[in-house]
């Protein structure tokens, strides 16, 4: 028997994969919707329509059983999100109703369950609003920017959109409050990004340093995988492994 995983972006699943490891549970996640960054993602959720019909070729041929779909409440909120994945599963499964977060629905039509979740906290917001909230070591760097953001409305210019926000200071507490890259555990001031750009001379080790990838996600120590806030998401987790 098989599952499979449905993520936005390569951000969603490199947490989840590392979440998934903290359970000691296993879900095959499948490509991302977004396999380009989160900016620039051309399509955006909009592309859960194009994922779902190639899945229903797969469902059969792969033995799938379960479908688990996660993607950001955004803006939108929780019910109209779910109301926008049922919308999209009714048009390759007219019998499925999915109608709330973490319920197993059968389709008899494609013989496989669907489930979903919706990452957000308090109702709204995307991954890296959960992960702000998550966070297991101090971040005054990251912090700093609540001032800077201050800053700008006082100086007359544009406030950002707390979605913008929420990635800068996600960027900012892997780039500067935690180290980069797990190779260098043990050796946190020397390779910090801001201890890194005081004494390196070399350019493309900054470069790659300050260039987050997804993957610098994964590093658990950094998260608090026992908070509240991601209870929705521990017992979406439990139903598709």
């Amino acid at each position: 028997m098989n599952n499979i995983l449905i993520v936005e972006s390569e951000n969603d699943k490199y947490f989840i994969e590392a979440f998934l490891e903290y359970l000691k549970l296993s879900v095959n996640i499948d490509a991302p919707i977004c396999a380009i960054n989160d900016y620039e993602c051309l399509g955006g959720i909009d592309a859960l329509k194009s994922k779902l019909n190639q899945l229903t070729g797969r469902i059969k041929k792969d033995n799938i059983k379960k479908v688990g779909i996660i993607i950001d409440a955004d803006d939108k909120g929780i019910d109209e999100r779910i109301q926008f994945i049922n919308t999209h599963l009714k048009e390759i499964c007219s019998d499925v109703n999915v109608t709330q977060m973490n319920k197993i629905e059968h389709s008899h039509e494609q013989d496989v369950d669907f489930v979903c979740c919706i990452t957000h906290v308090a109702g709204y917001g995307e991954l890296e609003t959960l992960l702000k909230i998550i966070k297991s070591e101090d971040s005054p760097y990251a912090d700093c920017l609540d001032a800077w953001r201050k800053c700008l409305i006082a100086s007359g210019k544009e406030d950002i959109s707390d979605k913008e926000f929420d990635k800068f200071w996600v960027s900012n507490y892997l780039k500067f409050d935690t180290c980069i890259s797990s190779k260098h555990r043990g050796k946190k001031s020397k390779y910090c990004a801001n201890e890194l750009i005081n004494h390196s001379n070399d350019c493309d080790e900054i470069k790659n340093t300050l260039n987050t990838n997804s993957e610098t996600i994964t590093k658990k120590d950094i998260w608090n995988f026992e908070h509240e806030a991601l209870t929705d998401l521990k017992n979406f987790l439990l139903l598709l492994s």
